[in-house]
């Protein structure tokens, strides 16, 4: 949700928010109508029942003949202050869809378009140029099969289309790679939380996935739950109706987790190998922090993810994604782009986002001041997740077949620095 108060003194920058997400911006008219009708309800119902109140004190004082009169006033006051009470509770009801409508207010700086409309901030690195080593690079599925990484087939076999089992080098390089995202989160205070993946209905629509794209989320009915497609959403709410101490900066957690999408509307895309797949692990850092130092946090994230992704040796670039492109809780995303060699093209492998106060207004999540209590800003950033084996596999290939191992990962894979094609005759 996003604060009325702002809406009411700033409506012009909120239709402007709507309009560069490419959304109506119409619903910030008919939020402040919602906003009206719940306050003028509420005010009503208020005034009456404290006039039912004075009436109903006045019934003591009251001679015998005058009571019978006052006691009528009184219980035909009662019905209509229990009709006001009711009236006040659906217009405040109106009010929060009204609201929910509304998605977080993007930042300056963040351009106006979808997806295609993104800012290249830097590139970093130069992609391999295999030409001139003398071969064409394989994709990744049939380096990861060379080195007996994936089986698809009996991914496919067991659970259907776009999953997978990992094996051998492949589950260790995944287990290295988030390894060194967790002692990379500690390293730098976070705080390492392997969270649930089932959560509530009012955690998942608190952190504001139950929007647009609520159809790349697992239901479960017969438990009226959701499977997560990020530790995120577990860690967003693990402060839900709190109020937390952030006078020593920010709180930090480094949530580890299995991942679930249904990747609804991407049959046909990626849909070779693991880039678009139902089930994955990741490490995804969380943050709470006060408004005034989310900026700065959101910069520190990034900070994060780009040395990841330098221990890992990738090309990559970083982009501030187009507002029409953002999730409803994010107010600005910077993304992290590996190379891919063999699509000529750059993949997402990380992103951050600054939610501002959206999510924790909605979670009810406040920080402790020495005046009135306010609501929390939070932000969130990938530090690794099982995609990035794609881009280690295509970028870090050899023309004998082998795999070359980042240095900083050897430590967590028992010194190797390659990996052996497995002859499987």
């Amino acid at each position: 949700m996003i604060d009325i108060r702002f809406v009411r003194e700033n409506p012009e920058a909120v239709r402007e928010s709507q309009r560069r997400r490419g959304n109506d911006e119409s619903t910030v008219d008919a939020l402040l109508a919602a906003d009206d009708a719940r306050r003028s309800a509420l005010q009503t119902f208020e005034s009456e029942r404290a006039r039912q109140k004075e009436l109903s004190r006045s019934v003591g004082k009251a001679s015998p003949e005058e009571r019978p009169v006052i006691l009528a006033q009184a219980k035909e006051l009662a019905e209509r202050v229990k009709a006001l009470e009711a009236e006040a509770a659906r217009a405040n009801v109106a009010y929060e869809e009204a609201n929910r409508a509304i998605q977080n207010i993007v930042l300056d700086g963040v351009p106006a378009g979808g997806e295609d409309d993104y800012e290249v901030l830097r590139h970093v690195g130069t992609p391999r140029d295999f030409a001139a080593e003398g071969f064409d690079p394989a994709d990744h599925l049939d380096v990861a099969e060379g080195i007996d990484a994936i089986d698809m087939a009996r991914g496919t076999k067991v659970s259907g289309a776009r999953f997978y089992y990992l094996k051998g080098a492949g589950a260790r390089l995944e287990l290295a790679l988030l390894t060194m995202a967790a002692d990379q989160a500690e390293a730098n205070g976070f705080t390492l939380m392997v969270t649930p993946t089932l959560v509530n209905p009012d955690i998942m629509a608190g952190t504001g996935f139950l929007g647009a794209h609520s159809d790349e989320i697992y239901y479960l009915p017969a438990d009226n739950q959701y499977l997560v497609g990020t530790s995120e959403v577990a860690l967003a709410g693990y402060h839900k109706d709190e109020i937390v101490d952030l006078s020593d900066g920010p709180i930090r957690y480094a949530g580890w987790s299995s991942c679930y999408r249904r990747e609804a509307g991407s049959y046909g895309k990626d849909t070779r190998g693991i880039i678009r797949v139902h089930q994955f692990n990741k490490v995804e850092m969380f943050s709470y922090c006060r408004i005034e130092d989310a900026a700065d946090e959101h910069q520190r994230f990034l900070a994060w993810e780009e040395e990841m992704l330098h221990k890992v040796e990738l090309p990559y670039r970083v982009i501030n994604t187009a507002a029409g492109d953002l999730g409803s809780s994010a107010a600005q995303k910077f993304d992290c782009e590996a190379w891919l060699p063999t699509q000529n093209r750059y993949m997402e492998v990380t992103s951050t986002s600054n939610c501002t106060t959206y999510q924790a207004r909605r979670l009810h999540v406040r920080e402790r001041t020495t005046g009135e209590n306010r609501i929390a800003a939070t932000l969130n950033g990938t530090l690794a997740t099982t995609r990035w084996l794609v881009a280690l596999f295509e970028n870090h290939q050899q023309a004998d077949g082998t795999l070359y191992v980042p240095e900083a990962l050897r430590p967590y894979l028992g010194g190797r620095d390659h990996i052996a094609p497995v002859d499987r005759k």
